[in-house]
């Protein structure tokens, strides 16, 4: 240790290295640190770090660019005087920062210093901890003070000892906070995070009349709790990978080991940890994109669920779920279209009224895409009507030709949403009545519009948001718009050809090496019938062949 602070001070690079090789070694004298690091839930090795990579990038001295366009090394010694260690935190904002905290205090006749980030932590687990300390007498430290602070002094559950600026740095600002011990290389992390959050409650885009009432939250200890508690398998796993090189954000990859396709579970940690961003903002949907990196294909390869109960089924299915901090939404892996149009009602009712919903959600859902275009291919070629349906078709013409009126009122429908989300509640019913009422009823009435235009736009809206991804209903109003010009356009043709492509195009896509319209393609004869009825839950023994699961039944067979 002391020939580490010399060489520091004396900048030389060989007596550098050679002092960072007796450190380690050192440090693993003690045995201290493999102790400690099977008692704390964030070691780095858990963070996605490798710690032969790790050693071989620090014997290296990998660089990167600051955004100054300066060069610094990755992995900074901690200074180990504690005047260069408050220098240093000077560099990284303190007296500059109003949040962050550094606590100046002498114990045990050395100098300490307590550093974290005012609002991330809890404060009185922190008083307890200096309080504890305050009792030390300069005969109880050794020479070796980290080791004695780290296994006899400091009264915390998660406590560990780290030598890198850049790792301490991190978990400082993931919420935990570093103390340090004057003459030190090291500085001991003691987790005492208390982030700001907002109680679980049900989600709004996944209602249930029966059935739990709690739902994700920004804070990623909570929500891998509200599955853990549905989910008490000592075989669910929790891998955490930090992405962002400037947000280091939190991402859990969660599995069943003994149930979970291997490839699966190796092929979505590869792709997370493959993402080089400055960061994850937006939290879910950027690391999507990074890892999908599906192009312009408007439609969803990943379903998204705030509810912790659909989670822990689709594990015990077989899927992997990637929990992002700050995100109430959680990535389940792989999806396919018909994932995407089933709702947790369904399964909180009986097997005859859950297939009841599924059929009436699926004949919305058709209705959404295909009303529209066919009535306009049957007002354009009324010789294609049925007899019993004469009464279709409009008895009078607008004056504006009605491909347009239909994409007016597509612009109008997702003005309208739009305009719902932003529009504080007390005013939202007024907003329904200006649209229903006086844009509605004003523009037939003028001849814009034509009735029958403005009905059937509004059972495919309806249909939509009877969708229960809501991402899948926004892809479906795109293809409907493609459908309406191509009738407008080519007629017959126009709308087979276009169907056709569409078809041929979610065919041909795969999510994470999965067909995307399973079981329809490829046919799958008992998978379909699960997805056509929804079966009672002692005749649905196994699970399905697309996730490739190590265990195929889910019960025992009597």
């Amino acid at each position: 240790m002391h020939n580490s602070q010399s060489a520091q001070q004396g900048g030389e690079d060989k007596q550098h290295k050679a002092a960072n090789r007796n450190g380690e070694s050192s440090h693993g004298d003690h045995g201290g640190h493999s102790d400690h690091a099977g008692q704390t839930a964030h070691s780095s090795q858990q963070h996605g770090g490798n710690p032969n990579k790790g050693k071989k990038q620090e014997h290296n001295k990998l660089q990167h660019s600051d955004p100054h366009g300066d060069q610094q090394e990755q992995f900074e010694p901690i200074p180990a005087s504690i005047d260069g260690y408050l220098k240093k935190l000077e560099d990284a904002g303190f007296h500059t920062s109003f949040d962050i905290v550094v606590r100046e205090m002498t114990l045990g006749d050395k100098r300490t210093s307590l550093f974290f980030y005012n609002g991330l932590v809890k404060d009185t687990v922190l008083t307890d901890v200096l309080t504890r300390l305050t009792y030390l007498q300069p005969e109880s430290i050794s020479t070796n003070a980290v080791h004695d602070f780290l296994h006899y002094y400091v009264p915390a559950v998660q406590v560990k000892a780290v030598d890198k600026w850049n790792d301490m740095m991190i978990e400082v600002m993931s919420g935990a906070s570093a103390f340090y011990i004057d003459g030190e290389d090291k500085a001991i992390i003691i987790d005492a995070k208390a982030f700001p959050a907002r109680g679980p409650e049900e989600p709004s885009l996944e209602r249930v009349v029966r059935g739990a009432r709690d739902g994700f939250v920004e804070t990623l200890m909570v929500n891998v709790s509200l599955v853990r508690r549905r989910l008490r398998d000592p075989m669910l796993r929790y891998e955490i990978v930090r992405v962002g090189e400037r947000t280091q954000t939190d991402v859990c990859i969660a599995y069943v080991e003994d149930i979970t396709d291997p490839e699966l579970i190796e092929s979505i940690r590869d792709k997370i940890k493959q993402v080089k961003l400055d960061g994850l903002p937006l939290a879910d949907k950027q690391l999507e994109e990074a890892t999908v990196k599906r192009g312009w294909n408007p439609y969803p390869l990943v379903r998204y669920s705030e509810r912790p109960d659909v989670v822990a089924a689709h594990l015990l299915e077989g899927n992997v779920a990637v929990f992002v901090d700050t995100s109430p939404s959680v990535m389940l892996l792989p999806t396919t279209f018909f994932d995407l149009v089933q709702h947790a009602e369904e399964n909180r009712q009986t097997p005859f009224m859950g297939t009841y919903l599924r059929w009436v959600r699926f004949i919305g859902i058709m209705a959404s895409l295909f009303l529209l275009p066919i009535w306009f291919l049957f007002v354009l070629e009324p010789s294609l009507k049925p007899a019993a349906l004469d009464f279709i078709g409009p008895t009078k013409m607008a004056k504006i030709p009605m491909v347009v009126q239909f994409l007016l009122a597509e612009l109008g429908v997702d003005l309208l949403r739009m305009a719902a989300v932003h529009t504080p509640t007390p005013l939202a019913t007024a907003m329904s009545l200006i649209a229903a009422i006086m844009i509605g009823d004003i523009a037939v009435s003028t001849g814009l519009f034509i009735n029958e235009v403005i009905l059937y736009m509004a059972i495919a809206a309806v249909g939509m948001f009877a969708t229960p991804s809501y991402e899948l209903g926004l892809a479906n109003r795109i293809v409907r718009i493609l459908l309406i010009v191509c009738v407008a356009s080519f007629k017959v043709p126009g709308f087979v050809i276009a169907t056709t492509l569409v078809m041929l195009i979610l065919s041909m896509e795969r999510s994470f090496n999965r067909p995307y319209m399973w079981p329809f393609i490829p046919f799958d004869l008992k998978a379909m019938i699960n997805i056509i009825v929804r079966p009672p839950v002692l005749y649905n023994r196994t699970r399905p062949n697309l996730l490739r699961p190590k265990q195929r039944d889910k019960m025992p067979r009597t």
